[in-house]
């Protein structure tokens, strides 16, 4: 690449990275990551704002006599090879002077990115690296980098950083009448549209079309090289059609007409590469049978499930499980769920020891208060867990729950402080 074009790139890329940026604070404590000399690695789903979170990030290094280069990969006028890193760090230098801190964006498109970040680790230099893959954070790091980084694993908004963009206190202590009403309403615009901040910005579900495509053509068929894309499509389509449900290679072989067993789990496995896919098991002390069990399928964000998901919009109590199943994972807890005699949709674990039990209802009331609470109760009891608890969105002024068991409004539990 010629390095005339090549400097331009990195003037432009400069100057937008600079531009229009939306400061909305995440609930991450950003000195854990300025002050330490490790690689720091942000990975999530493409337009959860990695780039800005990065961005926030440099504005609060203090840049005495530092200079930075910034490069985004993801940029179809450059040539994705190993050369290339070389040829940027050379050319930053001859523009900025000697560079002390990269920020790197959607670095995995680059073969061999690891060793070139580590030599730069090595000189003393400070790395951040994005990626809208999962990948980023196991296996292409776990050799090379292995010991010199920290990982942010960034999702789109949580409801608390909603409010935030909105502009709006997330206190829920002393609350109006006025004021809860409000509150409920910024959750069901919340639930609807979800966390995107771009989706948000320009208040369209429909640019969740676009994101499904990205992730459908560059984070899978482009990195996999995958043939079959129509096959791809349906599971995918299939999935979020049915979020929080349990499924089974049977199913998505009969749905997508892929014959391979051993096909259908690689597009699983891609489709969580991605993040926009997670899957969680059955609990069991034996994680053979763990493997063995069915699992139960999420997406990162509710806007996936109600733009292209099938006949979801009416389907509340799957969005609002979907949505505390993401707040679980945020909050970086190990989640699994229970089906005995009685399920129950949440069991949170440390190591193999069961810690919580978390039931999701969106109209609590009479006609389902037992089965609700006898699920938990079966949780509680066959994994020694002292406490149950109930998320509601409503409920029928019910009182008389056991002792054990506490029964919460969704946005209270969304924000309170952990």
């Amino acid at each position: 690449m010629s390095t005339i074009n090549l400097q331009e790139i990195i003037l432009d890329q400069r100057f937008y990275f600079n531009t229009n940026k939306s400061l909305i604070e995440r609930d991450i404590d950003l000195s854990l990551y300025i002050k330490t000399s490790q690689i720091v690695v942000i990975s999530g789903i493409r337009r959860c704002g990695k780039s800005t979170l990065m961005y926030q990030i440099k504005e609060q290094i203090n840049w005495e006599n530092q200079n930075y280069c910034y490069f985004n990969f993801d940029d179809e006028r450059i040539v994705l090879e190993s050369e290339i890193l070389s040829e940027i760090y050379n050319t930053s230098h001859k523009l900025f002077g000697e560079i002390s801190v990269f920020f790197f964006d959607e670095i995995q498109n680059v073969p061999n990115w690891e060793k070139f970040v580590n030599r730069m680790y090595e000189q003393g230099k400070k790395v951040y690296v994005t990626g809208s893959n999962s990948n980023l954070m196991n296996s292409e790091i776990s050799t090379i980098l292995t010991g010199r980084n920290k990982l942010i694993h960034l999702f789109p908004f949580s409801f608390n950083e909603f409010l935030r963009f909105l502009g709006k206190a997330n206190t829920i202590s002393k609350l109006t009448s006025l004021e809860k009403t409000n509150l409920i309403g910024d959750f069901d615009h919340y639930m609807n549209f979800g966390g995107f901040p771009i989706v948000l910005k320009e208040n369209d579900l429909e640019l969740i079309n676009s994101f499904f495509q990205d992730i459908i053509y560059r984070d899978i068929v482009a990195r996999f090289k995958i043939y079959q894309v129509n096959e791809l499509k349906q599971i995918g389509l299939y999935l979020m059609s049915n979020i929080s449900k349990l499924f089974s290679y049977s199913t998505l072989q009969n749905i997508s007409g892929v014959k391979s067993l051993s096909t259908i789990k690689d597009y699983l496995f891609y489709y969580e590469q991605s993040f926009l896919f997670m899957y969680i098991k059955k609990f069991d002390y034996s994680l053979k049978k763990q493997i063995m069990n069915s699992k139960k399928v999420y997406t990162i964000d509710n806007a996936f499930m109600h733009r292209i998901g099938l006949s979801f919009s009416e389907n509340k109590g799957r969005a609002l499980e979907n949505i505390v199943y993401i707040e679980l994972k945020r909050r970086g807890y190990d989640v699994f769920y229970h089906s005995g005699k009685n399920e129950c949709d949440f069991i949170i674990c440390e190591g193999l020891k069961v810690i919580q039990a978390i039931q999701v209802v969106y109209h609590f009331n009479k006609l389902n208060k037992n089965r609700e609470i006898a699920g938990l109760k079966e949780t509680m009891q066959n994994f020694q867990v002292k406490n149950g608890l109930i998320l509601v969105y409503h409920q029928d002024n019910i009182t008389d729950l056991p002792e054990n068991v506490k029964l919460e409004f969704i946005w209270n539990w969304l924000l309170k402080k952990e």
